[in-house]
């Protein structure tokens, strides 16, 4: 269930990134609405996830995928670029998280001897 709310926790961070960008200085009141709420939800499943996720993975996973979606959504919605270079690092990027996400069920699989 970790990540599940990882999962609901990551998707409250787009949110909270782009709505952030719709305040203007956080001077339009309903996107900084949503720039608060959503930053408060992102947390508080964030926190549900992290007990039982080492922090390390649940912070680095989180980020990752807030990092990739708020990319993907801003050149979708803003019309952002996404070049080769940007492309690569989204690569890396999900691998990382795999990757993390591979060695936290290794970690916690019991070892037969």
């Amino acid at each position: 269930m970790a990540w599940v709310y990882l999962l609901i926790a990551s998707v409250f961070e787009v949110v909270f990134a782009l709505a952030t960008n719709a305040t203007e200085g956080f001077t339009q009141l309903w996107p900084s609405l949503l720039t608060v709420a959503a930053a408060g939800a992102g947390i508080f499943f964030l926190s549900l996830a992290l007990k039982s996720l080492d922090v390390g993975v649940g912070y680095t996973v989180w980020t990752g995928i807030g990092s990739v979606g708020t990319v993907i959504l801003g050149s979708v919605l803003f019309g952002e670029v996404i070049n080769g270079w940007k492309a690569l690092a989204f690569v890396l990027i999900i691998g990382g998280v795999l990757g993390l996400r591979l060695a936290d069920r290794f970690a916690r699989e019991p070892e037969t001897a």
